[in-house]
């Protein structure tokens, strides 16, 4: 049997009403830069994380069966005390105090937590169309 040779994450895919709206969010709350998009029959936006990763931003499909909206392992509500359990992408941040600072200065309900037997803290929240966040503390 073949394995992988190499495999590393490439990049992550949100689906969204408005990519605009949501390509804003991840810039201004992350210092994300955005890069150059292909051109496709639909709208997409490309957000560069790091050299090697990136964050693509597709519009939804107006035919789409499924709801807009955070969804986590306990419960489908707005509610970042079920994202430690629930779907989530987490960013490392080495200014967290000031970072989690941010969030609250930016109106975002944010639930925030101590990794059990390690020195690392955590804050989850939501994007604006509802996917599950968690930023965790890193030593600069």
């Amino acid at each position: 049997m073949a394995v992988a040779k190499g495999a590393c994450l490439n990049h992550i895919s949100r689906e969204s009403s408005d990519v605009r709206r949501l390509a804003n969010f991840y810039k201004d709350i992350f210092g994300f830069e955005e890069i150059e998009s292909p051109k496709l029959e639909f709208k997409v936006l490309w957000i560069k994380i790091s050299p090697d990763l990136a964050l693509h931003l597709i519009e939804r499909s107006p035919d789409t069966k499924l709801p807009e909206g955070p969804y986590s392992a306990s419960s489908p509500v707005l509610d970042p005390t079920h994202l430690p359990r629930g779907h989530h992408v987490c960013f490392s941040v080495s200014n967290f105090d000031s970072f989690v600072q941010s969030l609250k200065d930016k109106g975002i309900e944010t639930f925030q937590r101590s990794a059990l037997n390690r020195p690392i803290r955590q804050v989850f929240f939501f994007d604006p169309d509802g996917n599950g966040l968690e930023v965790a503390s890193r030593d600069e």
